[in-house]
Parts: C-alpha cells; sequence; structure tokens
C-alpha cells in the first residue's frame, strides 16, 4: 500500500494562492455599480447617512433625474459612484472619498461648465480626497477621481498590482 503526502512546496503554493486571492479581493472596493463594497465604510456618522439624505432617492445610475428630484444641496461618498444628480443653480455639491495612505485618491477633476469650484475645507486624513463645487450654470458636469487598489508600496513579501478603482458622478444643473 502505497502512503500519500503532500510535499512542502505544494502546501506554501496552495497557501500563498488563497492568500492572493484573500489579499487583493478584500481591497478591491466594491465592484464599480455603487454598491459600496469595504471601501465605502466612512471614518465618521455622518458621512455615510449624508449622501442618502442630501441627494434625491431616485437619482440612481440608470435614471436621469427630472426636475422635480434637483436639489439645492448633495453630499457624495464612495457610494455615490456612478449616480447621476441634479442641482439646482446656485446649489453646491461636496464630497468626501475616504482613502488611506497605501491607497490614496487622486484629486477630483471636473469636466463642463455647470460647476465652479469652491473652498471644501481642510483635509485632515493622507488618501482623502474632498471638494466643493457650486452649481453656477445649467448643463452637465462629471465629477472623477481614482485610486489603486493594491497599496502602492506593498510591504515584502506582498502581492503588488496595477488595478484603478474609478469613481465618477455625473452632476446635472437646472
Amino acid at each position: 500500500m502505497r502512503r500519500t503526502t503532500l510535499h512542502r512546496t505544494t502546501v506554501t503554493a496552495v497557501a500563498a494562492t488563497t492568500l492572493l486571492l484573500v489579499g487583493c479581493g478584500s481591497q478591491s472596493g466594491g465592484t464599480g455599480t455603487g454598491s459600496g463594497g469595504p471601501a465605502s465604510t466612512s471614518r465618521g456618522p455622518s458621512a455615510s447617512a449624508s449622501a442618502s439624505a442630501s441627494t434625491s432617492p431616485s437619482s440612481t445610475p440608470a435614471t436621469s433625474p427630472s426636475a422635480a428630484d434637483c436639489t439645492s444641496n448633495a453630499e457624495l461618498t464612495v457610494a455615490d459612484n456612478g449616480r447621476i444628480i441634479c442641482l439646482t443653480r446656485g446649489g453646491q455639491v461636496r464630497l468626501t472619498l475616504d482613502g488611506t495612505k497605501e491607497r490614496p485618491w487622486k484629486p477630483v477633476t471636473v469636466t463642463g461648465h455647470a460647476l465652479k469650484a469652491a473652498n471644501p475645507g481642510i483635509v485632515i486624513l493622507p488618501g482623502d480626497a474632498v471638494a466643493a463645487y457650486d452649481a453656477v450654470a445649467p448643463g452637465t458636469a462629471k465629477l472623477t477621481s481614482s485610486r489603486p487598489l493594491c497599496p502602492e508600496s506593498p510591504s515584502p513579501g506582498q502581492v503588488s498590482c496595477q488595478g484603478i478603482e474609478a469613481w465618477t458622478v455625473t452632476v446635472r444643473v437646472r
């Protein structure tokens, strides 16, 4: 009768593969569908509640907001990725993307002429992206940012990757 044993290299390879899948999978930050996966956890009680309270509940990625859905103020977080929101002229949109020192958000960029940069306040934590924009003219603008899926400088023995997590919100000003 022959005895079957696992070789040390086989066990090491299986363990490394498992750690690789668990490590990068837990840092993905969601699927980009606005589901607000692990990356949407906030550092304060107001960040997650403010997005749902300040923006219209019917402004989802699949629908376009009507004039009745417009709001004068909106607060956005990572969980709002892919949304379309509507602001009234003279309103303001503020956003806070909670990042980390290892996975920092790039500064938010805006396209279009409907929004004008405003003073967002002070950024206290490294890796966060904080911005504010005034709705100055009717039209459409896109707010965008991105961050790495994996830490920029992994520790020795950790896996590195070139994946990027993108964040985009479309703002319609009426």
